[in-house]
């Protein structure tokens, strides 16, 4: 049986019962075209369904198939960029705004899952960011002040967090965050979508962008779409070759979901301060046993495709959750899941830089892609309403990130680093040196070539060259998947993209 990629499986999603979607068998037209049904596509297609617009959808996979079906679905306005690095960058107002825009992207979720009624474990908890040194515990002092600058003075510094294993060091207590099922969440707004005249389509893959006054997006099937407005909500722009990519960075993140008893951890969300930093929420287990809920445990980020061992990331995500939460029982899920790091810790939200003024991007959700996922959807819905939005400066996707210079330049040099394998020898010589369930990179003279063994022996060959910017890709041990190490475009053990920003398979073998 051949191992197919997406070999982790996260706590999600196998308690939804998705709303059925049509398959596009014909050229249409509509008002708004979005392509990807994650959160920041499906609540913009929620928000202007209701606004009356004629919407479509397009999904390559299933509705959250992407990365929304891999997140820990933490719901907060407590940013990881910290709040005294936002006020260096962004001034206090764009801190202010920043925290405002996440905690209205809160209350919007609250609202939704009242209105339409979806039964998505939705709760308000609190927030306990937590320091282990004294240096952090230093930089909470600094947080707290930055924070009572923009006026956010309902954060409070703690001597200890709720669970007393954490750290002996203060913490800072934020209230009224939030957590939900993101997959539930996602199947009521896409019924809502539907019976607002919404249409969605899966398997649904497109291949080509074509800007104008009329947009016109182009699928694998050979299959349009044309609107008046266009939204790519994909994770990364696959619309774009360059520009969105030059400002943000792909990093491979990770999670387990733990059994503890019932009521041995408080529920609430938790972080600590490391680099990189843990993440720490509760699950209520509905269909498993009833003594237990389930502990998720996220962290360990590294950039994608520059990892030759990415299970230790599991190994040591395990090792921190049983040092800190004596009370974990067995594994039940581990899964790894893709963010993108803007330069300046920021979305960006908008018109996309250099195209048609009818064409939006969503991109650079960072650790918070389920509320700036739904910021996307309220701003972009003001865009195309013609309303304006404090918002709308602040994630414009056209902003400079000369202000954040110093990691801007790290980002891009690490990206041009990775060129160099075009003139390092092969990881094995020979494709029979390549094992069942495995892959590895082989030089032929001037080729890289990506090699797949599947479970059968039969050994699968294409090129190893991105088709987005040509780096060459790395073999994913955890999900048997061929990452690129530039941009983070994914493929499929037998190079079929799996996420952009290519839309192109992995290229044939030059026999030559």
């Amino acid at each position: 049986m051949k191992k197919e990629s997406g070999a982790t499986k996260s706590v999600w999603v196998d308690q939804v019962q998705l709303p059925p979607t049509e398959a596009l068998n014909e050229n249409i037209t509509c008002d708004v075209c979005i392509v990807g049904a994650g959160i920041a596509g499906l609540t913009t297609a929620y928000l202007l369904s209701k606004e009356g617009r004629k919407v479509v959808v397009l999904e390559s996979k299933n509705i959250g198939g992407g990365e929304s079906s891999r997140t820990t679905a933490h719901l907060s306005n407590a940013l990881d960029e910290q709040f005294y690095n936002l006020v260096k960058l962004f001034g206090k107002e764009g801190a202010r705004l920043a925290c405002q825009s996440h905690g209205q992207a809160i209350d919007k979720i609250e609202e939704i899952v009242g209105q339409e009624d979806i039964d998505c474990d939705f709760t308000r908890v609190d927030g306990y960011l937590i320091a282990t040194t004294p240096d952090e515990a230093e930089k909470l002092g600094q947080e707290l002040e930055a924070l009572q600058q923009i006026g956010w003075q309902d954060v409070i510094m703690r001597k200890h967090s709720p669970v007393d294993t954490l750290s002996t060091f203060p913490c800072l207590h934020y209230p009224n965050q939030g957590r939900f099922h993101i997959m539930k969440y996602l199947a009521g707004l896409a019924k809502a979508i539907m019976e607002n005249g919404g249409r969605i389509f899966t398997g649904a893959h497109v291949k080509e962008f074509k800007s104008g006054a009329v947009a016109t997006v182009v699928t694998t099937h050979n299959r349009s779409v044309s609107a008046n407005h266009l939204v790519v909500a994909t994770n990364t722009p696959v619309n774009d070759r360059i520009t969105i990519h030059t400002k943000q960075a792909p990093y491979r993140t990770y999670a387990i979901g733990v059994q503890v008893p019932k009521d041995t951890v408080p529920d609430a969300l938790y972080w600590d301060m490391k680099d990189p930093y843990h993440y720490v929420r509760l699950q209520k287990d509905t269909v498993g046993d009833a003594a237990n809920d389930i502990l998720i445990v996220g962290g360990e980020d590294h950039k994608t495709g520059q990892n030759h061992n990415p299970a230790e990331s599991f190994r040591k995500l395990e090792d921190w959750t049983r040092q800190k939460f004596p009370m974990a029982g067995q594994v039940q899920y581990v899964w790894s899941g893709q963010v993108y790091e803007p330069v300046d810790g920021l979305a960006y939200i908008g018109r996309n830089p250099g195209d048609e003024d009818n064409v939006y991007i969503a991109t650079g959700d960072s650790g918070h892609g389920m509320t700036h996922g739904t910021i996307a959807g309220m701003l972009i819905t003001d865009l195309i309403m013609e309303r304006p939005n404090p918002w709308a400066k602040l994630y414009d996707p056209s902003r400079s990130p000369l202000k954040s210079v110093g990691e801007y330049l790290k980002e891009n040099l690490n990206v041009a680093a990775q060129f160099k394998d075009y003139v390092t020898p092969g990881e094995v010589d020979d494709p029979m040196q390549v094992l069942p369930g495995t892959g590895s990179i082989m030089r032929k003279g001037a080729q890289k070539i990506a090699v797949y063994c599947d479970q059968d022996g039969v050994r699968h060959q294409c090129s190893a060259v991105c088709p987005h910017m040509g780096c060459v890709v790395s073999w994913n041990t955890v999900e048997s998947s061929w990452d690129c190490p530039c941009h983070g475009s994914r493929f499929d053990p037998f190079g079929k993209v799996i996420t952009g920003p290519s839309t192109a398979d992995l290229g044939k073998v030059n026999q030559e």
